[in-house]
């Protein structure tokens, strides 16, 4: 064991020893592991102690996030997470002495020992993981909530779908359309000033799902362009069940474009930037806007459909 390894032992076994035995009071998070499996990482009976406890030791005082190894202690066997261990310069955070690079084997061998539900388990996910697989799947499981999809701010809301479809309508005023089927017409006065915050969004309802239709300007390197897409509020597999297409016109001539639409797991960014959706250059646009060019007026036509 490492240096000072056997004070972190030593403050586990004191902490446990003197646990709350009323299991009712566990964290939602550890609630119901087979907590018994770790008696032979601490040498002692741990079938008494309450998963708050366990809860409590694993947890980062800095972040307040569980800790994985490595698991940083001080001389005083006070720990911290591998990250935060940098963001308070080496120092302990509880007592202030120099952290150095004493692991602390025996937490680390306790959340080996553990099996985990996935936090998202109030959301409908009841799977049971081992400590150390259980954050690797909490980034991808398919109940974590999702982000907000407005493209205009760095909006840091997440939910379920519902609830952000209402945040939507409710907080960035968004316009809802049923049906599968759309016409939209962007007008811009000035089009010859292109700036990446110039976007616009649309939610349709259709066959029951919704839909994020997205307009915006923007530069390809130094050439302007306008750019349309589809975005799916549900996950990739769900949104490959479907597929759109987008045509915009004008003086007897007609662009289309036909994809699938993107999952919001995906950013608005990385769509964007993946270029995968209808784009215009804005010498066309303008032509496809008539007049003297001076004022853009596109018509932006749609349909989504269901894949057989």
């Amino acid at each position: 064991m490492a240096p000072g390894g056997g004070i972190c032992k030593d403050v586990i076994e004191s902490r446990i020893a003197f646990a709350d035995y009323d299991m009712a009071t566990s964290s939602a998070e550890l609630r119901g592991s087979p907590l018994r499996k770790a008696a032979t990482g601490l040498g002692g009976t741990f079938g008494a102690a309450s998963t708050n406890d366990v809860h409590e030791l694993l947890e980062c005082p800095v972040c307040i996030n569980l800790m994985y190894p490595p698991i940083y202690q001080c001389p005083n066997g006070h720990t911290v997470c591998s990250i935060c261990k940098a963001r308070v310069h080496n120092s302990c955070p509880t007592c202030r002495n120099e952290l150095g690079n004493i692991r602390c084997l025996a937490l680390e061998k306790v959340a080996e020992s553990l099996e985990l539900p996935c936090k998202y388990q109030i959301l409908g996910c009841h799977d049971i993981f081992p400590y150390y697989s259980k954050l690797k799947h909490e980034k991808n499981c398919r109940y974590r909530p999702y982000n907000c999809p407005y493209a205009g701010a760095e909006c840091s809301v997440t939910g379920d779908i519902p609830f952000l479809v209402m945040h939507l309508k409710n907080d960035h005023k968004v316009d809802m359309h049923d049906g599968c089927t759309f016409n939209h017409r962007y007008v811009k006065s000035n089009p010859h000033e292109v700036e990446n915050a110039t976007w616009m969004l649309t939610v349709f309802n259709c066959f029951g799902r919704q839909f994020c239709l997205h307009f915006e300007a923007f530069h390809i390197g130094m050439a302007p362009v306008y750019m349309a897409f589809l975005r799916f509020m549900g996950d990739e597999d769900e949104a490959r069940q479907f597929s759109y297409s987008l045509e915009v016109g004008g003086n007897g001539r007609k662009f289309m474009w036909q994809g699938v639409p993107r999952s919001i797991r995906d950013s608005h960014r990385k769509v964007r930037d993946s270029q995968d959706g209808l784009i215009i250059q804005r010498n066309l646009a303008l032509f496809f806007s008539g007049g003297d060019r001076q004022e853009l007026k596109l018509k932006v036509a749609g349909r989504i459909w269901k894949e057989q």
